[in-house]
């Protein structure tokens, strides 16, 4: 007898070709040009995306009338290993108030060489957020979701570099 059952996370990686100290920092510095400002939920254009770098952290969205959506926030902070943040965005991307209904993201950085680190990303617990979780995960699984991000992300350890 098999039993199927959903997958309830995705894993995205990409390699960059910096120092694992540099790849991370680049990350928690450079989120502001990562995050693509079309991914929205204020009610005006995007001035800043500030991810704070530390536990208990705040990532959030400012708008240009000096508005703010926190959608995140930071649970682990281990330079230059890995970080943790949690999702507070519905199915229907919407904030989540109740957070035992936020998934969480996990960002690891692991040294391949001194100059190259693998990035790997998991968003998981995504049926933590109940009915509708599986479009979330098709979303943030998709092409516009974290294989966009993480391209970004590539595109500024280039630039950093």
């Amino acid at each position: 007898m098999s039993i199927q059952t959903e997958q309830t996370s995705i894993q995205s990686e990409i390699v960059v070709e910096a120092s694992q100290e540099h790849a991370f920092r680049v990350f928690t510095d450079r989120f502001d040009q990562i995050k693509p400002r079309e991914h929205n939920m204020l009610d005006v254009e995007i001035a800043a995306s500030v991810f704070e770098p530390h536990v208990g952290g705040r990532v959030y969205d400012r708008g240009t009338d000096g508005s703010e959506c926190q959608w995140a926030r930071v649970i682990a902070y281990e330079p230059p290993e890995r970080i943790v943040f949690s999702w507070e965005i519905s199915p229907h991307w919407q904030l989540e108030t109740d957070p035992a209904r936020a998934s969480e993201v996990e960002i690891r950085f692991i040294a391949e060489t001194p100059e190259r680190t693998r990035v790997t990303l998991e968003h998981r617990n995504l049926d933590r957020h109940s009915t509708g979780w599986e479009g979330l995960r098709d979303g943030v699984g998709g092409d516009q979701g974290w294989p966009l991000y993480l391209a970004r992300y590539a595109d500024q350890v280039a630039v950093a570099s």
